[in-house]
């Protein structure tokens, strides 16, 4: 099981957890979760005029061996307008834009699209039970 929290953090709330959205899904082959604008097809939504990040930004996908994996998807444009960190415990690394990597088999931790040219962003933590 993968569970997904995500909070919507603008300028002076930051730290607040007002708002939070959770989503989860089973450690099973092909399941999906994805984040972004688009409500038709992502299942943590952000805010729409949240142009900074994409309709479909990240995408969690599990595995044929029950591991997670994350990818930030390419947008439309050629150069991202945020930035996105994965960090788990005391360790955070910057997501290249396209890039996939596998998520800790029951680990936790969080990933962060920050908006490049305001203070805002979006924080999704994670748990990935075994």
């Amino acid at each position: 099981m993968l569970e997904l929290t995500m909070a919507a953090v603008s300028g002076a709330d930051t730290g607040a957890t007002a708002g939070m959205t959770m989503a989860e899904a089973p450690s099973e082959p092909g399941a999906v979760l994805r984040v972004g604008r688009d409500a038709a097809v992502c299942r943590l939504v952000t805010p729409e005029d949240w142009l900074f990040v994409s309709r479909v930004h990240l995408e969690f996908l599990c595995g044929p061996d029950g591991t997670w994996q994350l990818t930030w998807l390419r947008g439309s444009q050629p150069d991202p307008a945020s930035e996105v960190r994965l960090g788990v415990g005391e360790y955070a690394q910057p997501l290249g834009y396209g890039a996939t990597v596998p998520l800790p088999h029951g680990g936790s931790g969080e990933i962060v699209i920050q908006d490049r040219t305001e203070p805002r962003s979006v924080n999704v933590g994670f748990y990935h039970e075994l």
